[in-house]
């Protein structure tokens, strides 16, 4: 008795009804599971065995393609694009924007461009909205919505050694 269970099979039968039961699901599991399986690109691969002459997901993959499939589950489209718009400048806007202005920041949609002259500050200012059209274009929508657009840094004669408080003598320029 000290081998018999509750439900009135010893031991080893009880383990050989165990594993013919197991045995009969995986058999009914492998009759109703079908040869090819549509993947979530839309095309079909198949599960085991050789992959013949079309694309496989086995097969080696492009660098790009891991790298975009990377990019899109871990959410690092927008940074990507941002990163774009300072990486690559001159392919952005145009070989003579670009060799007259360089971005400075872009902070919340919010690009800082600065201008070589004040002259080119005026003119960007003006081809504001065909360069965020161009922006958008290139890196996508809603990555850069507004443009803030200055002229190059004027010196500043509000500290250094020569500095004078107050008004000063009002002879600096002549």
């Amino acid at each position: 008795m000290a081998g018999q269970t509750a439900g009135g099979g010893s031991g080893p039968q009880l383990a050989r009804a165990v594993l013919d039961a197991a045995r009969a699901r995986r058999e009914a599991a492998a009759k109703t599971r079908r040869r090819s399986v549509v993947s979530g690109d839309g095309g079909e691969r198949r599960l085991r065995g050789y992959s013949g002459p079309g694309p496989d997901p086995r097969d080696p993959q492009p660098l790009g393609a891991v790298l975009e499939r990377l990019m899109k589950a871990r959410g690092w489209h927008q940074p990507a694009a941002e990163a774009t718009v300072f990486g690559a400048w001159e392919k952005v806007v145009g070989p003579e924007i670009a060799q007259h202005s360089r971005p400075v920041k872009l902070e919340d949609g919010e690009l800082t461009v600065e201008a070589r002259s004040t002259a080119w500050a005026t003119q960007l200012r003006l081809l504001a909205k065909s360069l965020l059209k161009r922006i958008a274009g290139e890196v996508g929508h809603n990555v850069v919505r507004k443009l803030h657009i200055h002229g190059p840094a004027a010196p500043s004669w509000s500290r250094g050694p020569r500095r004078v408080r107050g008004r000063g003598p009002r002879d600096t320029y002549g």
